[in-house]
């Protein structure tokens, strides 16, 4: 069974722990400062657990640090993770349902951002069958919208910016 929560203390060491496993750099130290961002109502983060084992989580900046999700008003999703063993058996989906619902308490819109690596392929192609649309902002390296001609390093950091008009379900 699928639980989705708020993030609290008591969730940090499993999530740090899994993601060790992993060999993924998410200390956890960035859910603490994420804890933190929570109780300034900065930053939603919500965890999904299957019986009672985490299993990924998504989290939703209020007011996001993209330029053209900022200047709408939209707030953005801006940490999506499913731990692989938990891929492709809905919870990437309950997590999305359940964090645009929130988003949809700010703003009519919801921005996402996109790592443009195969690596999140099963993201974009996600993102897109849920509505997203690119914003036509370009990419961006490390926040930054390069020039045309510009070289840039191709790593998590290359992203193009989605949003989608949230309606009332």
């Amino acid at each position: 069974m699928i639980s989705i929560a708020r993030l609290t203390d008591a969730d940090i060491p499993e999530i740090a722990a899994a993601f060790a496993v992993l060999g993924w750099n998410k200390p956890a130290s960035q859910y603490w400062a994420y804890l933190d961002e929570q109780a300034k109502n900065e930053r939603l983060v919500l965890v999904a657990c299957v019986d009672g084992v985490f299993a990924g989580y998504v989290t939703l900046l209020f007011v996001s640090h993209h330029g053209e999700f900022l200047a709408i008003g939209a707030p953005e999703i801006a940490d999506f993770n499913v731990l692989p063993c938990y891929r492709n058996r809905g919870i990437g989906s309950a997590l999305m349902d359940a964090i645009e619902e929130e988003a949809r308490s700010v703003n009519s819109i919801v921005g996402i951002a996109v790592g443009l690596t195969a690596d999140y392929g099963a993201a974009q192609r996600m993102y897109v069958k849920r509505g997203y649309i690119p914003t036509g902002a370009g990419l961006f390296a490390d926040g930054i919208a390069p020039s045309y001609g510009e070289q840039v390093t191709v790593d998590d950091g290359l992203l193009l910016t989605f949003t989608k008009k949230l309606v009332d379900g």
